[in-house]
């Protein structure tokens, strides 16, 4: 036993000197000393031999050591941030023997990153129509220097309206952007490109400048001037007014309802409207942009209309150009479909006869709104263009409220225009006092040819000679409406003398105020008439008043 004792302390003897042997035999160092890294920067794994303990150190803070201490033969990571300039930099990790306190040390270098702006994909393609809120696309940019984006002059169908930021807070290392370009719709049969152009906003080389190219389809083309163009303009117009009830595209146009088109013996038929469309109506609608391009190959057209958008007090449209390109045009309605304005191109419309705006969100009466701009205007109807019924004017803190409210009284135009024979501006926020015209000498007045020549409404009779002097005030207008606006004061001898009073049923459609106006007067006329027998006796023997069972009166009316 003794034998076999002293054996293995002798092999245990032996096995320590070797181990110590091999100790003192493993040398200290690195497999490499010298690193390349580009901006980026990453991982490198660098291997420790060593028969001591080991420490690894640095003094810069880009730079990191996993793991930073050991013995022995050990693979170590060094970490490498990405760089923050432009300009390259240089980085030392030493490595220190515990027992020996010798080093070894390993340079880093790592270029800086260039200055560039790069997209992903350098083009986009996009279809000539999609639906609202869906006309727009993004692009990724990577960057490392603040741009702008450059749309040119002849591309306007883009626009970037949606803000984006670049933020240069990790100084200059790139970072993505989203960029939203919004598209109109191309009603042309031509494609259309756009080269847009990010332009660093400081003065830089880049190293690489990626632009983008933009390409859009063309849109079908409708042949002008035909039956078939209508057809495709129609339900173009359909598709794009999200028309509740649309028209099956298979079917004749003869049999889609609300399409009247022309037939030998119409009035203003002519052969080459055979089968054209004549009048259409487009009911129920929901939009939030401007009347769509293909209404203007409706050419033979006389009427077209467009009602009742959703949500029409919560928008702030015009109808667009598209529809001043029909001259022909006699009768238009666009009703409560979110308005608040009519370009200056809408004195196109010349032979314009009717022209129904009501229940939309006009602030002010439109500027092109003129005798001089619409002469064939008969029927002007303004009524219902209040967004919310505000009862008290004085407690109103949002201005945005449509009916008329920047007015306050009726702009002197409407006034003056003489052919109009109907003007409906009821239930909006008009105040004020009415004009009296006395003190203006300017304004045309009754003269003994008006009483000599004229007529009243259903060409009965002369005009007294009581109205000579008195100032001619819609002198043709059958139908006159301003009730349940604001307005205050006295009601001028113009109105209550007017020739068509009696026809316009003043007791409801004229007198009848409600609410408060901006100085919290209560509306209402001072000198408002319990009747109208005063009326009539200024009339006595010149003008008949209505019959309400007489149908011919009633259509009148």
């Amino acid at each position: 036993m003794k034998t076999v004792k002293y054996i293995v302390i002798c092999l245990a003897a032996i096995g320590s000197a070797a181990c110590s042997d091999q100790d003192k035999a493993v040398g200290f160092e690195v497999d490499q000393q010298h690193i390349e890294i580009g901006a980026e920067g990453g991982t490198r794994i660098v291997r420790i031999a060593s028969g001591d303990n080991w420490i690894a150190t640095t003094d810069e803070p880009w730079l990191t050591i996993s793991p930073a201490n050991g013995r022995g033969s050990v693979d170590c990571r060094i970490i490498i941030d990405s760089a923050l300039r432009n300009t390259p930099r240089h980085g030392v990790v030493r490595i220190q023997n515990q027992q020996t306190w010798s080093n070894q040390e390993i340079d880093i270098d790592q270029q800086g990153f260039d200055y560039a702006i790069t997209l992903d994909e350098s083009s986009v393609a996009v279809d000539n129509y999609a639906e609202f809120g869906k006309r727009y696309f993004d692009v990724k940019v990577k960057t490392n220097v603040d741009f702008d984006v450059v749309i040119p002059d002849n591309a306007g169908w883009l626009r970037n309206d949606v803000k984006y930021t670049v933020a240069l807070d990790r100084g200059i290392r790139p970072r993505e952007v989203t960029v939203r370009f919004d598209w109109n719709i191309n009603s042309a049969p031509i494609e259309r490109i756009a080269d847009i152009v990010f332009r660093p906003k400081s003065s830089v080389e880049l190293s690489r400048h990626d632009n983008l190219t933009v390409t859009q389809g063309a849109a079908p083309k409708i042949e002008e001037n035909t039956r078939q163009g209508d057809s495709i303009a129609l339900l173009g117009i359909c598709r794009t007014l999200n028309v509740a009830q649309g028209w099956d595209s298979a079917g004749r146009m003869d049999d889609w309802n609300g399409v009247v088109l022309w037939e030998e013996g119409m009035e203003g038929y002519t052969p080459d409207k055979a089968g054209r469309v004549k009048s259409a109506n487009f009911p129920f609608i929901i939009t939030r942009e401007g009347l769509p391009f293909e209404v203007q190959y409706l050419t033979a057209a006389e009427e077209l209309s467009f009602s009742s958008n959703s949500n029409t007090f919560l928008l702030d449209l015009d109808p667009g150009d598209a529809i001043t390109k029909l001259p022909q045009l006699r009768r238009l309605t666009l009703f409560a479909y979110g308005l608040s304005s009519l370009g200056e191109e809408f004195k196109n419309l010349t032979n314009l006869e009717y022209l129904d705006i009501r229940g939309n969100n006009f602030q002010t009466v439109p500027a092109v709104l003129s005798p001089e701009n619409l002469p064939s205007l008969r029927v002007l109807l303004m009524s219902g263009n209040q967004r919310s019924l505000i009862y008290d004017l004085s407690n109103n803190i949002d201005e945005r409220i449509g009916g008329f409210y920047d007015e306050e009284s009726i702009p002197l135009r409407l006034l003056a225009w003489e052919k109009l024979d109907t003007l409906s501006l009821g239930v909006n926020y008009f105040r004020g006092s009415l004009p009296t015209f006395e003190d203006d000498p300017s304004w045309p007045r009754y003269t003994e040819e008006d009483i000599a020549n004229s007529t009243n409404a259903k060409g009965v009779d002369t005009l007294p000679r009581a109205l000579i002097g008195t100032p001619k005030v819609l002198p043709r207008a059958t139908m006159f409406s301003i009730n349940l606006n604001r307005f205050t004061g006295l009601l001028p001898d113009w109105l209550l003398y007017h020739p068509g009073l009696d026809w316009w049923i003043p007791s409801v459609l004229v007198f009848t105020q409600e609410g408060k106006d901006v100085e919290g007067r209560l509306a209402g006329f001072d000198n408002e008439p319990a009747n109208l027998d005063y009326y009539y006796k200024f009339y006595e023997g010149c003008k008949t008043p209505p019959s309400y069972n007489d149908e011919e009166d009633d259509d009148t009316l």
